[in-house]
């Protein structure tokens, strides 16, 4: 009897294999980055077959390194960056452009066209989504449009659309040789396209958008005892296993949170922030500027939903005082500085280098650094960077308390920054509410394998996985009320300043040529 699950965890700055064992605990791991293409002020792209290159070498690394076997493993789960879009060529696997990442702000034109069109409401209550820049169904008709050639082979069903999880599971069951292109509920939700109720691709959307159905993926649950296909012998993994749940990332943090009740939330701290509220089968809508989506879906039973509060920069802006302002040389370094002084002297830093996201959904907003005097340096900065991350979740975490009526009692987190305390700290400072940090961090590649193993008969119920959740470390607020809420309200005042900076009639960064657009994104990678 195979003794592990594995899971393939398609991130925004890189790929993870994780293999777990019955009780949740890491076997093994590993872990590459890839690059960070931005062609544009604005855009953000990355090579699919860079990707699909680092998910085989993780894979065979991580196996490798706890001499394991394909024979080992009972199912694989994948879990992925949602709203990246990737298309591609079905008979070679050839991307016709590089995946345009959730973070991008090309298609600002088109979605201001479709507001001006009236389209919002009906985006909002089919999909329980904004019209923003954000989702995939502006990448996919814009690569259509940009790219010579591609619509009409798009309509002619030669090319494949998904968003990360589908290029890997592609790949995974044998790519241009029978290769199964399926997505989950949780990532078909991001499109833009997919129906929240009927939980199919929505044809009247999909006229709005110009996508054709013939390049979409089937949706099928998050967690299929069915399963959706099987490795390849002669892939990364060395043998036949098979792949039985797909979510994504911050659905599968849920997952792996163990927040199957109604009220159980977790925020997720990465790259940037996501905090979800498990709200049942039954789909609730926000007045409070958040998103509805499904949480999860197991085999025939009904989806769950959750409200959602997506946060664009929450990490990045850390990499950003690193990469481009070269303030700190590594992330602890961050912390170092934020630790040195009680405050910010009066600075607080919005990061809203993709304009703002929940709960104001501005795609106008820019950043700002506001409060400075001669007082402030790099340790004022550094701690002020800290708590726009905490700052940010406090937006949507009161936005949620609005549309649920549920009040946070403890928060769950996780994600690689929460390995800053500091940043833990002042979270449950802002917040006025514990946060608990579970033992296994990685939860977003546990939640996919708990979805596989769940779907294979590895683990019986939900009840089996509770048990394998264990706190690891908990923060309880230290500051006073009037601490906490004088702060939040030079925070909003610092929100206020960003809004609107973007001119509305100003031309986006200006887009290249279609000769150069449509040439491959990278030369095929070899199986």
């Amino acid at each position: 009897m195979p003794k592990y699950v594995g899971a393939v965890d398609q991130g925004t700055t890189g790929t993870r294999f994780m293999v777990f064992d019955h009780g949740g605990g890491v076997v093994a791991s590993a872990y590459a980055e890839h690059k960070q293409i931005t062609p544009e002020p604005g855009w953000v792209e990355h090579d699919p077959m860079e990707v699909w290159r680092n998910t085989q070498q993780v894979t065979k690394k991580a196996l490798s390194s706890a001499k394991l076997k394909a024979s080992d493993l009972a199912a694989i789960g994948i879990t992925n960056q949602r709203e990246t879009a990737v298309v591609w060529d079905r008979k070679t696997g050839e991307p016709i452009h590089n995946a345009i990442v959730w973070q991008d702000t090309r298609t600002r034109q088109l979605c201001e066209k479709l507001i001006d069109a009236g389209v919002e409401p009906l985006v909002k209550q089919r999909t329980g989504l904004v019209v923003a820049t954000y989702f995939s169904g502006p990448k996919v008709s814009w690569m259509l449009d940009k790219v010579k050639g591609a619509r009409k082979r798009a309509e002619n069903g030669e090319l494949a659309f998904g968003t990360m999880d589908s290029w890997v599971i592609w790949w995974l069951t044998g790519g241009p040789n029978g290769g199964v292109h399926i997505t989950d509920y949780t990532n078909a939700s991001r499109t833009m396209l997919m129906d929240l109720r009927k939980l199919d691709w929505d044809d009247e959307l999909l006229g709005k958008l110009g996508v054709p159905r013939a390049m979409l993926p089937e949706i099928r649950p998050s967690s299929d005892p069915e399963t959706y296909g099987m490795t390849r012998a002669d892939g990364p993994v060395g043998g036949e296993v098979p792949v039985a749940a797909d979510l994504g990332d911050q659905q599968a943090a849920v997952f792996g949170q163990t927040c199957y009740n109604v009220g159980e939330a977790k925020n997720t701290y990465g790259t940037g922030n996501f905090l979800l509220l498990n709200t049942g089968t039954k789909p609730v809508p926000s007045k409070s500027g958040l998103l509805t989506t499904p949480a999860y879906g197991l085999g025939k039973g009904k989806a769950v939903y959750a409200l959602e509060g997506s946060i664009a920069v929450t990490g990045a802006a850390i990499q950003w005082l690193r990469d481009n302002l070269g303030l700190i040389k590594n992330a602890p370094e961050c912390d170092r500085l934020a630790e040195q002084v009680e405050d910010s002297g009066g600075a607080y830093f919005v990061p809203a280098f993709s304009g703002l996201f929940a709960p104001h959904w501005d795609m106008y907003a820019r950043g700002a650094l506001v409060g400075l005097t001669g007082y402030v340096d790099k340790r004022h900065i550094a701690r002020a960077t800290l708590e726009s991350i905490c700052y940010q979740s406090r937006d949507v975490a009161d936005a949620m308390e609005k549309d649920s009526g549920v009040k946070l009692t403890t928060l769950k987190a996780d994600g690689g920054a929460t390995k800053s305390e500091p940043l833990m700290q002042l979270q449950a400072d802002i917040l006025g509410t514990p946060v608990v940090r579970p033992t296994v961090n990685e939860t977003t590649a546990l939640g996919a394998a708990y979805g596989a193993g769940l779907a294979t008969g590895f683990w019986a119920n939900l009840d089996e996985l509770r048990k394998n959740w264990k706190a690891d470390k908990t923060w309880e607020p230290r500051w006073s009320k009037d601490q906490r809420e004088s702060g939040y309200a030079n925070w909003q005042r610092a929100v206020q300043r960003t809004r609107d900076w973007v001119q509305r009639d100003a031309s986006p960064a200006k887009t290249r040529s279609r000769k150069t657009a449509a040439k491959p994104a990278s030369r095929r990678a070899k199986k």
